[in-house]
């Protein structure tokens, strides 16, 4: 797994994860993701677990914890679960066709090209540019129409 320096994590047991309880757990849990995933706080670049741990009148180690234990990964992985979900979808969405990978990596949180590529890779196996590529070999016709309505504007703009 050398490509995108992707190194497998070893599970290390955390003391403080046994001194939240499974109530505040819940709660925790239902609005970490009310913030993160309604209110799409994981577009926020600088939306850290330090702001969202603030938000909620709690610690980094509580938001830790919750999220160690509930979604069983650590914030950054969490919240980038969402920004590539969303990131799959605009690049087969036709209306983005003509952004590059900087654009959508912008518009769904990841503060540079190089993380997004690495989280996209990790969750997918395989890079955004791939992806996009066999989405739009999987529908062809969906992009002929694209380039033919591209072509259409272009002449019309000429004329």
């Amino acid at each position: 797994m050398a490509k995108y320096n992707i190194t497998e994590k070893k599970e290390k047991a955390a003391a403080y994860r046994s001194l939240v309880s499974p109530k505040l757990m819940d709660e925790l849990k239902e609005k970490i993701l009310d913030i993160i995933l309604i209110h799409k706080k994981y577009k926020d670049k600088d939306y850290s677990a330090k702001r969202l741990a603030e938000d909620l009148g709690t610690n980094t180690r509580y938001i830790s914890a919750v999220v160690n234990v509930r979604f069983h990964m650590n914030y950054t992985t969490f919240v980038n679960k969402y920004r590539i979900e969303e990131a799959m979808t605009l690049l087969v969405d036709k209306r983005y066709q003509d952004l590059n990978m900087e654009d959508i990596s912008d518009m769904v949180g990841f503060s540079n090209r190089q993380s997004f590529y690495a989280a996209f890779y990790r969750v997918n196996g395989i890079t955004p540019r791939e992806y996009k590529l066999r989405a739009l070999a999987s529908h062809p016709a969906q992009d002929t129409r694209t380039k033919k309505s591209r072509r259409k504007t272009k002449k019309s703009e000429k004329e």
